[in-house]
């Protein structure tokens, strides 16, 4: 095993068995996990689940959840497109990986199924859900060893995979630093979202860099240019609404959302968050 791979492994299985989130059940107690919940009817539920009054009231069926019926199917997808191969502390794609080995570790260890993806613009990997300590450690080791220059982060793609993969109503987790056109609603209809934005500080707020040439981790084209206070402007602004977008997006269709910078703690702040 790799020792990066094996430094990731032994640190956040230590934070999710040992004190930091020894004490507490699930990292997945929450919002629809801890007691029963309603959802919309999705075809193939029991007819006799159906709850009439809040059907009648919302104009749409709905079912009942009850928490002794649930095995939690976490699904975890690692969106590795070019652009996370970058960091000035940590690379984003290595904060990706201590994100898989939270989640997983945290799964298995509430007993529930684990299962792991990898997406750019195509499926790469895809585990068997399983409730093994080995497939996290495979989980982790895929992510770490997966290359993502030349690989464009296709969403479109990624939802209409996962729509025809995920028969199971699932808690999905989704990966990225969430730049582009995204729209999870068809998702979100069916499974629980949480979306994991991983993000580099610099990103967000670069600082003037003189002419220099630059490339797109992505493409792998290569380009020149004055990255001067216009072009930083422009660029923030782009990038300010891109998330605005999103947020709005999320908000609409009950996603939930956690900003992990390369320079924080994952494990820390997906606790703070899921709680």
């Amino acid at each position: 095993m790799n020792k990066a791979v094996k430094k990731i492994i032994l640190k956040t299985k230590k934070q999710v068995y040992g004190d930091m989130l020894g004490n507490n059940a699930s990292l997945f107690q929450g919002e629809g996990f801890e007691f029963a919940e309603l959802r919309e009817y999705v075809y193939g539920d029991d007819v006799r689940k159906i709850d009439w009054k809040t059907t009648a009231k919302l104009g749409k069926p709905f079912v009942k959840i009850y928490k002794e019926e649930r095995e939690l199917n976490v699904v975890v997808v690692s969106m590795l497109g070019g652009s996370v191969y970058f960091g000035t502390v940590k690379q984003k794609s290595d904060i990706i990986a201590e994100v898989v080995a939270t989640l997983g570790f945290s799964a298995v260890k509430n007993s529930d199924l684990f299962s792991h993806m990898i997406f750019a613009d195509q499926l790469y990997e895809a585990s068997k859900a399983s409730k093994k300590l080995f497939s996290v450690h495979k989980a982790v080791e895929d992510v770490y060893a997966f290359d993502p220059i030349g690989k464009e982060g296709d969403f479109s793609a990624l939802v209409e995979t996962l729509h025809n993969r995920l028969k199971k109503k699932s808690l999905l987790f989704i990966v990225s630093d969430f730049v582009g056109d995204i729209d999870l609603k068809l998702l979100s209809k069916k499974h629980d979202v949480f979306a994991v934005m991983v993000r580099d500080r610099f990103e967000e707020n670069p600082s003037e860099l003189g002419y220099l040439r630059l490339i797109d981790m992505e493409s792998k084209q290569s380009f020149e240019g004055d990255v001067n206070s216009a072009t930083l402007k422009n660029y923030k602004k782009a990038l300010h609404d891109n998330d605005e977008k999103l947020y709005k997006q999320f908000k609409k269709q009950g996603i939930r959302f956690s900003k992990i910078y390369t320079h924080e703690e994952p494990a820390l702040k997906l606790m703070k968050r899921m709680r």
